[in-house]
């Protein structure tokens, strides 16, 4: 170590760098994408909860979807838009890197969540008689449980070895929050072991889980195409085709982010992508399961009519 460095004790996210009367603009915006968000979830969850009719596995697992979503940006938005009203945009390096572990615990979860739900999705279309033996409560809180431990202990190892690493400089972050490689570059030592433990990781929690849902989902195509009835065709496909928009728009952003090669502004290109499924894909989701799935518009207009008459 130089005598000129120093020891990182607190971080400047650096954020979008753009004029002042942008700045407003986009807290705005983004206040309104928030709001959505975790209203959008908010209501899915409650829907779920107050409904008996979506006591079903396909919507216990969407409740622990809605959830990831209302944590994911959670973590990220509120110090986003807290650093667009003010000029003083540092955060405690101890908090950073809770941002740091959480953000990746939700990523971990989201993506094993939509595995789990892609399997509930090929066993009622492939074997719907033997649906409720084998998705059981049992079997499905087993599942959810095991999601959530499991994205929770490999973004702790993410964690040990991030704290492994000595921050001496430099202070600042090119990013809306503390993502894991611009926290890397904070380092002064070498990193390779982290970078190949993100990119394993990323083999295993991206590419592995999107195989499964592509193989389940071609399976569930062909599964489809032999149902006779027109009606029970049309429920199978949209629902599953509300599955896959959500399948493709977050594994698509983060296969894009962390195994893609870098463009030549990656750092510009890392925000983009960290805002659409840090904010976007969080809101799109409700929007998506609710428009293209008659049962929750279904369950929406009991709770409200209920509401009317109460």
């Amino acid at each position: 170590m130089g005598s000129n460095q120093t020891w990182v004790t607190e971080v400047t996210l650096l954020g979008f760098q753009v004029y002042p009367a942008l700045e407003f603009f986009l807290f705005g915006l983004f206040c309104l994408f928030y709001s959505l968000t975790l209203l959008g979830n908010g209501v899915i969850l409650g829907l779920i909860c107050l409904d008996s009719r979506l006591h079903t596995p396909m919507y216990f697992f969407l409740s622990h979807l809605a959830i990831v979503d209302m944590s994911y940006a959670s973590n990220n938005v509120p110090k986003m838009l807290a650093n667009l009203l003010t000029q003083r945009r540092t955060i405690s390096f101890v908090p950073c890197i809770m941002q740091t572990f959480l953000y990746l615990a939700f990523a971990h979860a989201e993506c094993l969540i939509l595995v789990v739900m892609s399997y509930d999705r090929l066993v009622a279309i492939c074997n719907p008689l033997h649906y409720t033996v084998i998705m059981s409560w049992r079997v499905c809180t087993v599942l959810a449980i095991t999601s959530w431990v499991f994205s929770f202990l490999l973004a702790l190892v993410h964690l040990i070895l991030i704290l492994r690493l000595p921050f001496c400089g430099p202070h600042e972050i090119n990013h809306f929050f503390c993502e894991i490689l611009s926290v890397l570059k904070l380092a002064c030592a070498d990193t390779w072991l982290n970078q190949a433990v993100i990119f394993a990781a990323c083999v295993f929690i991206l590419v592995g889980p999107l195989c499964l849902v592509l193989v389940s989902y071609t399976r569930i195509l062909f599964a489809i195409l032999r149902i006779q009835s027109g009606e029970g065709r049309r429920k199978a496909f949209s629902t599953c085709s509300s599955h896959l928009c959500v399948v493709g728009l977050f594994f698509g952003s983060a296969i894009v982010m962390y195994m893609a090669p870098k463009s030549r502004h990656p750092e510009e290109q890392q925000k983009i992508l960290s805002l659409f499924y840090s904010l976007f894909n969080p809101m799109l989701n409700p929007l998506i399961y609710s428009l293209r799935n008659t049962e929750v518009k279904g369950a929406l207009r009991r709770t409200l009519y209920k509401q009317r008459h109460v």
